[in-house]
Formats: C-alpha cells, sequence, structure tokens
C-alpha cells in the first residue's frame, strides 16, 4: 500500500546555529582526573571540586598555587606527584590536562577517549570534547558564558555586566522555590497555573531580599493568589497583543519579551524578525500569519477566528505585530473580536517604526523650529490604492512631519497630490527600508523628486519621512551625495537633489 503523501510544513526555526550545545553536567560522586601542576590546573581542579567531583591530580611539579589549594581542602582532592599512566583513566569520568608537547597530548586524549572520557586539554580546543564557559554562581542558579573560545575577554565583559544585574540573593530565592515545587503542586495543580505562579515568582526574587522565613511564607502567598486567580479565570486563556518593534531585537522592550517568555502559542506576522522570535519561549508553538500591506496574507477574518479559538481552548496566546500595534497594525478588530468572545485581551506597546526610522538618521521627527505637530497617514487603501479620504490640506502643513507608512506604491502619487496642495517642493523627505535591520537603506531627497519617480530603496517595509524637521539631516549629507535625480520630463530643477545615504548613515 503506497503510503499517503503529506503536505510539506514549514515553520520558523526555534534557534540559530550553536557551535556547541550548552549543557550541565552533574559531576556529583564521579571520579575526575587533572593532569598537570599549572595555575590553570588550579582552576579547573577547584571548579571540579565545587561540582561535586571527587578530583586526583597527578603532577610531577605542583605549581604554589596548586599546592595551597590541596592544603586548604584536604578531603577535596588527592594528589599523586608522577607523571601520568594509563591506568589513571579508569573509572574516570572527566579528565583535564595541560600538556605542552604535542604528540603527548594526543596520547593522552586518545587514551582518555578509548574508555568513554570526556576531555578538556588547556588552551588546546582541537583537543576538547567539552570547554569551560565563563561561570556567574548564584547556587543553585548558574549562568555559564561561552563565545567558542573566540573572544575569551568579551565572555568576560559579558559575565560582568549579567552578574551585575543578579542580586546577591537570587540564589536564596531559586533555593527556596527548589523546596517548595512539591507545596505548588498541591496549591496549584494545573501547569497553566503554575506557569503563572513562576512569572509572579520572579518579579519578587529579583526585587525583595527577605529571609528563609519571608521568602517561604511569600512563595506560599503567591501560590494562593494564583490559585484563586485561576478559579475565576476558569479554563479561558488569553491573548495578549505584543509589539515586536521595527526588526531590531535590542529595540523590544522588557515587558514584550517577557510576555514572549510566557507564550503557550505565537501567532505572528511576516514582518517579525528571526532575531525577535529567538526571544521567545523554546516550547512555545509558531504560527505563521503572514500579514503584510496589501499583499498574500491570512485574512484578517481568519486571524481574528485564530487567537479567539485558541484562547478559548485555554492557552496563552501572544499576536505578535511588528512595530508597535496601536499604528496601522488592525489592532482594534482584533481587540474587538476577543472581547466579542469573552476572551482576556491585553495590548503591550511596541517602538514605532516612524520613530526607530528618525532616530537611525540622527533626526527627530519634532522641530523647535521647524515642526511642532506629527501625523502618521498610510497610503494605501484596502485595495491597494491612495485612500481617497486623505486630508491633503493637512498633510501639505509646512510646520508639520508627516509619516507615511505603507507608501512604496503610492509614493509618488502622494508627493504630486502634496505639492498641488501647497507643500513646498523643496521640502525634505527621507525614506528608509528595512528600518532597524542589517538591511536598512535610506534615500534623502525633496517632495518633488518623490513626485517625479525618485528610486526609492530597498524592496522591504517602507517608512517615508515628509516635512522641515528632516532637513538638518538633509543638508548634512550634502556633500556625501552617492546619486543624484535628474527625473525625464521635469517641468523645472530639482530643488533638492536625491541622496541614497552611505554606510555611515546605516543601522
Amino acid at each position: 500500500m503506497t503510503p499517503p503523501v503529506l503536505p510539506k510544513a514549514s515553520r520558523a526555526a526555534r534557534l540559530n546555529p550553536l557551535p556547541k550545545l550548552p549543557i550541565f553536567y552533574d559531576l556529583m560522586g564521579k571520579r575526575i582526573l587533572v593532569i598537570g601542576g599549572s595555575e590553570g590546573v588550579a582552576w579547573k581542579a577547584e571548579l571540579l571540586a565545587a561540582s561535586g567531583g571527587i578530583v586526583r591530580i597527578v603532577a610531577e611539579d605542583p605549581s604554589p598555587e596548586l599546592s595551597a589549594l590541596i592544603v586548604s581542602a584536604p578531603d577535596q582532592f588527592d594528589l599523586v606527584q608522577r607523571h601520568w599512566q594509563p591506568d589513571d583513566l579508569d573509572g574516570v569520568s572527566v579528565a583535564v590536562a595541560d600538556i605542552e608537547d604535542r604528540d603527548e597530548t594526543k596520547r593522552f586524549v586518545e587514551t582518555a577517549r578509548s574508555r568513554g572520557v570526556l576531555v578538556n586539554v588547556i588552551d588546546r580546543p582541537a583537543f576538547c570534547d567539552f570547554q569551560f564557559g565563563s561561570i556567574i554562581n548564584r547556587s543553585p542558579v548558574t549562568v555559564a558564558i561561552s563565545t567558542d573560545g573566540a573572544a575569551p575577554i568579551l565572555a568576560q565583559a559579558i559575565r560582568r555586566r549579567i552578574e551585575a544585574a543578579l542580586p546577591l540573593f537570587l540564589g536564596a530565592w531559586a533555593q527556596a522555590a527548589k523546596d517548595f515545587r512539591e507545596n505548588l503542586k498541591a496549591i496549584v495543580p494545573t501547569k497553566a497555573g503554575r506557569r503563572r505562579f513562576w512569572e509572579k515568582f520572579v518579579d519578587t526574587a529579583f526585587t525583595m531580599e527577605g529571609d528563609e522565613e519571608q521568602r517561604s511564607s511569600s512563595l506560599k502567598r503567591l501560590a494562593l493568589e494564583t490559585r484563586d486567580d485561576q478559579a475565576a479565570r476558569s479554563k479561558i486563556g488569553e491573548v495578549v497583543i505584543v509589539g515586536a518593534g521595527p526588526g531590531d531585537p535590542e529595540l523590544m522592550t522588557l515587558k514584550a519579551m517577557r510576555e514572549l517568555q510566557a507564550a503557550d502559542i505565537i501567532v505572528y506576522d511576516r514582518l517579525v524578525t528571526p532575531g525577535v522570535l529567538e526571544l521567545a519561549r523554546r516550547e512555545a508553538r509558531r504560527i505563521h500569519v503572514g500579514k503584510e500591506g496589501h499583499g498574500a496574507s491570512c485574512r484578517q477574518d481568519d486571524i481574528n477566528a485564530l487567537i479567539v479559538d485558541l484562547a478559548l481552548a485555554g492557552h496563552r496566546v501572544v499576536r505578535l505585530k511588528g512595530g508597535d500595534p496601536s499604528i496601522f497594525a488592525r489592532t482594534g478588530e482584533e481587540v474587538g473580536a476577543c472581547q466579542d468572545a469573552g476572551v482576556p485581551v491585553r495590548i503591550v506597546p511596541g517602538v514605532t517604526t516612524a520613530s526607530a526610522a528618525a532616530a537611525s538618521l540622527g533626526g527627530s521627527l519634532t522641530h523647535r523650529d521647524h515642526a511642532q505637530r506629527v501625523q502618521f497617514v498610510t497610503a494605501h487603501d484596502r485595495h491597494g490604492d491612495l485612500p481617497e479620504e486623505l486630508n491633503l490640506g493637512a498633510l501639505a502643513d509646512p510646520q508639520t512631519t508627516t509619516v507615511v507608512y505603507m507608501g512604496r506604491r503610492t509614493a509618488s502619487k502622494l508627493a504630486a497630490r502634496l505639492i498641488k496642495s501647497g507643500l513646498p517642493s523643496d521640502t525634505p523627505v527621507a525614506a528608509v527600508s528595512d528600518v532597524s535591520r542589517p538591511t536598512q537603506e535610506q534615500l534623502q531627497a525633496t517632495i518633488f523628486d518623490l513626485a517625479h519617480g525618485a528610486t526609492l530603496p530597498g524592496t522591504g517595509p517602507l517608512i517615508i519621512i515628509i516635512g522641515a524637521s528632516v532637513r538638518p539631516v538633509h543638508e548634512a549629507a550634502s556633500d556625501l551625495v552617492q546619486r543624484s535625480y535628474h527625473p525625464a520630463g521635469a517641468e523645472q530643477p530639482v530643488s533638492g537633489p536625491g541622496q541614497r545615504l552611505p554606510a555611515l548613515f546605516s543601522s
């Protein structure tokens, strides 16, 4: 019987490629062999002993630092002062060596691997089965950082920054939580409820020191609050509409990242970048709905129904949108659908693409001398044409900055109408494609250039900023012209030649 032909499945990758798999290995009670007597060996031996290993050190000439370590903790270390022998590796789980001679290093590694021993040779990555990262210890919380040997100093710098953000009492909270896990299951029986408990717990663990009794009472109180909240919510989940920002993951808000980490299901648009999705909880299911400006995509009604059905099934749904969900993202329709179905819904704002575009150009959307007002407008209707109901008189106000979303197809038509409505033809324009992404491109021009067919940058999502507030950047770039526009058939000279800005202005 011929097996059925299954449809091709596609989904976004949950992880970018990893040079090494970060794992945490339980060494408690296992035999560890350390070869060599250097200071580097002393640090590795101390680390292995702190992880619970039974450490034997074989060294012909122990360094003063290694000798001092052994004297300070004789119960943790066994020193043998001689050259290593193959039978030293019998029954060993992990071996660490500091051997200078390459042939001897190769012999040691082959002997160890033949016995199933994991090997690390100090400063010899080609001979290592594993590597030591830069470690932050808030036991039982442990953070390890690796650059795959490319830049150890960078790993140390990252460690210092993370360590500064982790309070010293965090480990005590983690231990209290570990001790409380069985009690939590009895108080909050559902997995969804327990996940909400842990979300509340995180806020407490980072902000309140407390003693052992206070930690215990706080955990019990949080569990009871979570149980009561679950009873009130019944089995209905919720929808959280989250702004992903313009594309750069570093422009995500802390609240948005926390929602991604708490999601059961993420329903996301085409404009959400892989780097943003990388911040999400690994176990979360991801559904791509492909929304984009007047292009192939899921119908909005289908998206509304999808997020409602998922929430009614008890899931915590994050509806992830590029930019800020309150600006031209049809968020109102999704909120309305949730409210009509009795589904709890919240909105987490994001950095709108207009702000990020202005920042990437080193400019501002307002200026005391040039623009006291900002207006956002979409330049296409549901049919992909320029909306007929646009207030061209307001858009042509020279004291206003106008930001045009989704205007790639209609930019020339809009610019011509603005000039006809009284906007000076030398009004500066900045067009930015793929804002905040490595592929960002931008164009400095005038509204006249735009009306007469100036080539817009890139092929991705485009923001057009019109107004005198763009002028400082436009004038600063006047000596950096890469290409000028002289449109065929123009009735007058281009008053401000269009320029594609060089890499100096790239994000």
